[in-house]
């Protein structure tokens, strides 16, 4: 069976950025699963599996706009310190979740200083070309139920 919208692939997967560093792998640990055609994985990897058979190995490349976006300016914001009572001490890489006028956004502290918290929205990868290196290791139709609430399933899970 092909991976194909409304099927359900197991991949296994390395991910890596431009200097070669290993961003996040599933080696030593469950394939990934997901639902193709539902937006459970970054666009260009989905689109560059599709096609592919139990078995395949690929090397995928895939640029910002079908990753993780390019970098906005505008999700960069300035906040004062007093929006962190209760926070003991903000350090850089702490992450919380901030309201925005579409609900809730998570932000990461990239900058500590005196006239305030340099909180940044955008995705920790946008603007990062990706290199993929996947093998598909299962390939099965989706149920009723995943295509339904738009993913995959596990072994007696209804969530």
């Amino acid at each position: 069976m092909q991976i194909a919208e409304n099927t359900v692939a197991n991949i296994h997967y390395t991910l890596k950025n431009d200097a070669g560093e290993v961003l996040d792998s599933s080696e030593g640990q469950e394939p990934l699963p997901f639902l193709c055609g539902a937006q459970n994985i970054i666009a260009g990897l989905e689109k560059a599996l599709v096609g592919k058979v139990v078995g395949d190995k690929l090397d995928v490349t895939v640029a910002p706009e079908e990753g993780y976006g390019e970098v906005h300016e505008e999700m960069v914001q300035v906040v004062p310190h007093e929006n962190f009572q209760g926070v003991e001490q903000v350090e850089v890489g702490m992450q919380f979740m901030a309201e925005a006028p579409w609900g809730q956004q998570p932000v990461t502290v990239v900058k500590v200083e005196e006239e305030g918290v340099t909180l940044d929205g955008n995705h920790p990868l946008a603007g990062q070309t990706l290199h993929f290196n996947v093998e598909v290791v299962e390939v099965r139709a989706a149920t009723q139920e995943e295509l339904e609430h738009g993913h995959v399933h596990g072994e007696g899970d209804d969530h």
